[in-house]
C-alpha cells in the first residue's frame, strides 16, 4: 500500500469514507422511493443496487432525476426552494433530505475509527486534506462528527451549486478542492467509496485514487478507476505505520 503522506494532499468524500452517514442516506432514499413508487405505481421497486448505481456520490436532485429516468418517469425539475410536498424533482429532493436530517439529528454520527486514524496519521504529517462530497449536508454532519476543524477546503453540495460545478462522476469537484488547497492533481491522492465518485477523481487525473469498498464491491470500484481497494481506512494506516 502506498503511505499517503507523500503525497501533496489528500482528498476525502465523506459518506461511507469519512462517516457511516452513507447508510443514513440509504436508509432516508429507501424511505422515500418505496412511498413514492408505491403512490405512483412504479415498477420495479427501489432497491440498494439503484442506490449505488444512479444515487450514491451524486448531487441530491441528480439522483432523484437518475432514479426516476431509471422507470421512464419524467417530472418537471423545479425549484431548489420547492417544498418537500412538491411532486418535482427539487421537491423529492428535499423530501428525502427532511428524513436524512432528522435522523441524523436524533441519533448524532462519529467518524470511522480507521478513518480517524488516518486523519491523525496525516495531521501528524502536516499533509493537507480536503473533503470532497456531493451531500449539502457535508458541514453539519462533519460537525456533528467532531471533525470539521481537521479541514481547510470543504467542497460539498453547496459550493457545488454556488459556484456550477458539475455533479460527480465529472472531475469538477475535485479538481476545485485541489485548486483551494494549492496542489496538482498528479501529486495528490483521492479517497471514495461511490463509483460516481472513484470515476470523478480518476478523471481529474489524481495520481492515486483509493476505493473504500462499504458494499458497491472492490471490482466495480476497481473497474471505475481505483488504483487500490480497501475494505477500510486503518488498512491503509496499518500500512504507513500508526500515528502518535
Amino acid at each position: 500500500m502506498t503511505d499517503l503522506r507523500q503525497y501533496d494532499a489528500v482528498l476525502f468524500d465523506l459518506d461511507g469514507v469519512l462517516t457511516p452517514t452513507a447508510r443514513v442516506h440509504m436508509h432516508a432514499w429507501q424511505h422515500l422511493f418505496d412511498e413514492l413508487f408505491a403512490a405512483w405505481g412504479v415498477t420495479p421497486p427501489y432497491t440498494d443496487q439503484d442506490y449505488y448505481e444512479y444515487v450514491d456520490g451524486k448531487k441530491r436532485y441528480d439522483g432523484v432525476a437518475a432514479v426516476l429516468r431509471s422507470r421512464s418517469v419524467e417530472v418537471r425539475w423545479g425549484d431548489p426552494a420547492d417544498p418537500p410536498t412538491a411532486d418535482t424533482v427539487c421537491g423529492i429532493g428535499n423530501r428525502k433530505n427532511a428524513v436524512f436530517a432528522q435522523t441524523l439529528r436524533a441519533d448524532g454520527i462519529a467518524a470511522y475509527p480507521g478513518s480517524l486514524a488516518l486523519l491523525n496519521q496525516l495531521r501528524d504529517a502536516a499533509t493537507p486534506v480536503a473533503v470532497v462530497s456531493s451531500s449539502k449536508n457535508a458541514e453539519e454532519v462533519l460537525t456533528s462528527a467532531g471533525i470539521r476543524d481537521r479541514f481547510e477546503v470543504v467542497v460539498d453540495g453547496v459550493v457545488a451549486e454556488r459556484d456550477d460545478l458539475a455533479s460527480k462522476p465529472a472531475p469538477d469537484m475535485f479538481l476545485a478542492a485541489a485548486r483551494s488547497l494549492g496542489v496538482e492533481p498528479a501529486r495528490a491522492a483521492a479517497v471514495e467509496d461511490a463509483l460516481s465518485g472513484v470515476r470523478s477523481a480518476a478523471a481529474g487525473g489524481f495520481a492515486l485514487v483509493v476505493g473504500v469498498d462499504r458494499g458497491v464491491g472492490a471490482e466495480a470500484l476497481r473497474d471505475a478507476g481505483a488504483h487500490v481497494v480497501v475494505a477500510d481506512l486503518a488498512d491503509v494506516v496499518a500500512s504507513t505505520g500508526q500515528s502518535s
